[in-house]
This record gives structure tokens, C-alpha cells and sequence, in this order.
């Protein structure tokens, strides 16, 4: 039986090379079916969308790539460092806008507390779908389409906000994990504090995403490609991997109630 370790390293094992080049085809493909001039895309200053903008840019160059920076007063200074320095590396036109002002005109108009503690969450996917309809309306003013920033591993188990990051018309990264979009971003000469740095979609002060992934996308990932690529049964995938197998079976739970994510919503049968 391989070990844990093994089985990562497989999952590593891929011709990123390959894989860019593949990428940069898709991307060029569908901006040219959609009739559009170019892409638009959020930066966070993380390894997903700095990969992704980079992908972009590749593919159609800097002149047809659009970044928006979309902050918080708590967005980490570093994150928003690394996402202009990003997209000055890249050469593309970018612009900063602060959410917390249209944050805080929903919260009065609604007579909520955005710092209400009860309401974090509602607060938290209300930024995600604010920055995505920022996205759009510069998507609509220039002829853009947006670009998600999305990977397999997010994918799988719904850790995205509906209609929010995960409103969007393409998904370049989404057929890689996690892991692998690290191994990307070094080969595409991303420095290593943006490859590596812990994952956080900051939707709320000091938000993590540790704090609500049962694993570290390191072991998560392999539990992910055993039970959707290898379909490995849970018993397997708990030995295999040498998590228990609650842990296992809370994966294969955020993959289940998080379907209709993935899937248009349901339309009553008239006949």
C-alpha cells in the first residue's frame, strides 16, 4: 500500500507545462467564441488568482487582462501588496476599490449591523457576491467576460459562495487541485510567499480557510482524488490516505449537500 506521501507525490506529478499550455488554449477559445475583447478577473493576492491571471495573460496578453483588487478594512496589508505587485508584474490595467462602503449602504438600507456577530455569515457571502458584481459590471462596460479563480479541490466540496466567487463565466484551474495550483504558480515564477501562503477567502476578520475544511489541502487532496478519480469507497480512502473515516465521510458530506453549486437550480416538471 502506498503511503500517504506516495500518493501525494503522484498527484504532483503532472507535466505543468502541459497543463498551462492546455489551459492558455481553453481560456483563448472561449474569450474568442464569446466575442468578447478580453477577460476581467478578481486578485486577493492568493495562489488561485495569481495563477489564474498569469494563465490569462499567457494566453491573450496583458492588454486584454483586467484586475480588480477588492478589499476590505481587514483584507490582510500583505494580500492587497501582492496583488498589485501581481498585477504589475503581469502588466495589466488594474483598479482598487474598497467594498466596505458598498457593504456597510446594504447593512443601512437593511437596518442590519455588518459587525453583528450573529450575522457573520450573511455578511461574508454578501462581499463575496458584491466583489462578483463588481466584476460584472466592468465585464459589461468594457465587453469582458469574468474569469473565475476556482480550483478542483474548492469545487468538490462546495467551498465557494453561490452566485458569489462562484458566479463567473469560465474556470481555467478548476480540473486542478489545490496542490497542484501551488506547483503551477512556481513554475510559472510566481514567488513562493504567494504560491505558499495559507488560503483564506478573508470574507470576515481573521477568516482562514482551515478553520472549515475538515483537512489541509496537502492530505485533503488526496482524499479527493481517491474518492472522485480513483472512486476508492470510504473504507479505502480512510486507509489509504490514514485519516479516520469520519473525516472521510464529512469530505464526501460538504460534496453532497454542496450539489446545487455545481448544478442549475431545479425546475418543477409541468407535465
Amino acid at each position: 500500500m502506498a503511503s500517504v506521501v506516495e500518493l501525494r507525490e503522484k498527484l504532483l506529478a503532472i507535466d505543468y507545462e502541459r497543463a498551462a499550455g492546455a489551459i492558455e488554449a481553453f481560456i483563448a477559445e472561449k474569450v474568442s467564441e464569446s466575442g468578447a475583447r478580453g477577460v476581467v478577473i478578481g486578485l486577493s493576492g492568493g495562489v488561485d488568482s495569481s495563477v489564474t491571471a498569469t494563465l490569462c495573460v499567457r494566453a491573450l496578453g496583458s492588454e486584454r487582462v483586467l484586475g480588480l483588487v477588492m478589499p476590505t478594512g481587514f483584507t490582510p496589508k500583505q494580500d492587497v501588496e501582492d496583488a498589485e505587485w501581481l498585477a504589475n508584474w503581469l502588466g495589466i490595467r488594474w483598479r482598487k476599490i474598497m467594498i466596505d462602503p458598498i457593504v456597510e449602504t446594504f447593512a443601512a438600507q437593511m437596518g442590519r449591523n455588518a459587525q453583528s456577530p450573529e450575522l457573520k455569515i450573511p455578511f461574508a457571502n454578501l462581499r463575496a457576491r458584491i466583489r462578483m458584481a463588481l466584476l460584472y459590471f466592468h465585464a459589461n462596460e468594457e465587453n469582458l467576460i469574468v474569469v473565475g479563480t476556482g480550483d478542483r479541490s474548492e469545487a468538490l466540496i462546495g467551498y465557494y459562495t453561490k452566485y458569489g466567487d462562484g458566479g463567473v463565466d469560465l474556470l481555467p484551474i478548476g480540473g486542478l487541485y489545490k496542490s497542484q495550483v501551488r506547483r503551477l504558480a512556481v513554475h510559472l515564477g510566481i514567488p513562493e510567499r504567494i504560491a505558499f501562503k495559507p488560503s483564506s477567502p478573508q470574507l470576515y476578520p481573521g477568516h482562514r480557510a482551515v478553520d472549515e475544511i475538515p483537512l489541509d489541502y496537502d492530505i485533503l487532496d488526496v482524499v479527493l482524488a481517491l474518492l472522485f478519480d480513483e472512486r476508492r469507497d470510504i473504507d479505502e480512502v480512510s486507509r489509504e490516505a490514514g485519516v479516520p473515516r469520519k473525516v472521510v465521510e464529512r469530505v464526501l458530506e460538504m460534496h453532497n449537500r454542496s450539489q446545487h453549486k455545481r448544478s442549475m437550480p431545479p425546475i418543477a416538471p409541468i407535465s
